[in-house]
């Protein structure tokens, strides 16, 4: 019912909302007689402002078409190398005519990002794809809003997740080194977890940025929420069916417009300010920091939904049983067991001011891969940043990502690997 009444409020504001944005440009344009009155400026930015607040937000496109790479300009193509149900696995190809930048593109580590599935598109990531296209060969995550999947797909939990990111790892190969930020860190610890156990060759490295591994140390008020519900509640208050006017029609979902609101509600003194800044910076005709406005909120206003089997799983196993850090995870039947995990290098990062994922969480995965030699293990709490700080923007471009480049590098040749042994049972 409640997914329904929002679909009818939005196509009941979406004339609304094209008003405001054509009332907007008329008091911009100087052929109309009102463009020219006092308060033109300040009527146009309030027509804008209403324009953002109504309007309907679809996924961005990561938009990367080329890249410096030694003072050079390198094309980028986006391609899909791996289409599943649930997601996409997306490569930027790298492309230049110049024969030594060639050598060096040939010759470079290849990572794995995996995007969070919380709520936003995997384009939240753009600035760390970016980046890590100036000297890696890259390939990401693009999860699909459950939304668009029709019914006859099936549902989707944490342990698809789980298979999906080993199925990706063994597309890739064994020499890719994997990032995972925010939410994905847990189920991207299980399945190298499992392969260890399997004795499957495993990635040369994993770093971990800003997640929940242990969701018990220093919590957060998104924590809070998760432990203080019953698993009923959420079932019973956040958990839909998609309406009959999208393709996954009847799937039960978590929707993005409740993900949103929550999101809002964390901060909501912060949204207000920024908006009405946005108005001033209209009236005031500062079109620079008005479209680094448009820009972050493009992004942050698109959501998407989440399966109902996942969202919950999630929500029962990594925030109220905590069944990664108390050894009592299983993935398919299979006991999630980092401590089998030799030889996979491990780096843990977390921001100084993340309000999402608090101070020890992602760092608690040093306690359970114990398997993991002392010297291939680090970990860097990123000095002003906050949760968003670790992955976007200067504090990331400046302060993480070099940590990032040279422990990837530092564990990108040396001798073979064995796989790690297969782990006995009682």
């Amino acid at each position: 019912m409640v997914y329904n009444w929002y679909e009818s409020q939005r196509a009941m504001l979406s004339p609304l909302a094209e008003f405001a944005q054509a009332a907007s440009k008329f008091y911009t344009n100087p052929l109309w007689p009102l463009s020219q009155t006092p308060t033109a400026q300040r009527m146009s930015a309030s027509y804008e402002l209403m324009h953002r607040l109504l309007k309907s937000y679809e996924k961005p496109t990561f938009d990367i078409t080329s890249v410096h790479i030694d003072g050079r300009e390198v094309a980028i193509q986006e391609r899909v190398a791996m289409s599943k149900p649930f997601c996409r696995l997306l490569r930027f190809k790298r492309f230049s005519d110049d024969p030594k930048i060639l050598d060096r593109l040939k010759t470079e580590p290849t990572v794995l990002i995996v995007a969070p599935l919380s709520g936003h598109h995997a384009t939240l990531l753009r600035d760390t794809v970016r980046t890590m296209l100036q000297g890696h060969k890259v390939f990401i995550t693009d999860w699909v809003d459950a939304r668009m999947v029709p019914t006859e797909q099936g549902s989707f939990s944490l342990d698809d997740y789980v298979a999906y990111i080993q199925e990706f790892i063994r597309h890739i190969g064994p020499d890719v080194h994997v990032i995972s930020v925010c939410q994905p860190t847990v189920p991207v610890l299980a399945a190298i977890s499992l392969m260890a156990s399997a004795g499957e060759p495993t990635p040369r490295t994993m770093v971990m940025m800003g997640g929940p591994i242990d969701a018990r140390k220093s919590p957060t008020a998104v924590n809070n929420l998760a432990m203080n519900k019953s698993h009923e509640w959420f079932e019973s208050n956040v958990i839909y069916r998609v309406p009959v006017n999208y393709p996954g029609a009847g799937r039960r979902v978590y929707p993005g417009f409740l993900q949103h609101t929550g999101f809002i509600a964390m901060n909501p003194d912060r949204h207000m300010k920024s908006h009405y800044d946005f108005f001033l910076d209209l009236v005031r005709g500062d079109d620079d920091d008005a479209d680094a406005h448009r820009r972050f909120y493009d992004e942050y206003n698109a959501v998407l939904d989440m399966d109902a089997d996942y969202y919950l799983d999630t929500i029962h196993l990594v925030f109220q049983e905590f069944a990664l850090v108390k050894g009592t995870w299983t993935v398919n039947g299979e006991l999630v067991r980092p401590q089998d995990i030799h030889s996979t290098a491990l780096m843990t990062i977390e921001g100084e001011l993340d309000d999402i994922s608090g101070a020890g969480q992602t760092q608690a995965a040093h306690d359970l891969c114990t398997g993991i030699p002392a010297e291939d293990r680090t970990h860097y709490t990123v000095p002003g940043a906050g949760h968003y700080g670790i992955f976007a923007g200067r504090r990331w471009r400046e302060l993480t990502y070099p940590r990032v480049r040279d422990f990837i590098a530092s564990h990108r040749a040396g001798a073979g690997r064995s796989a790690t042994p297969r782990r006995r049972t009682a």
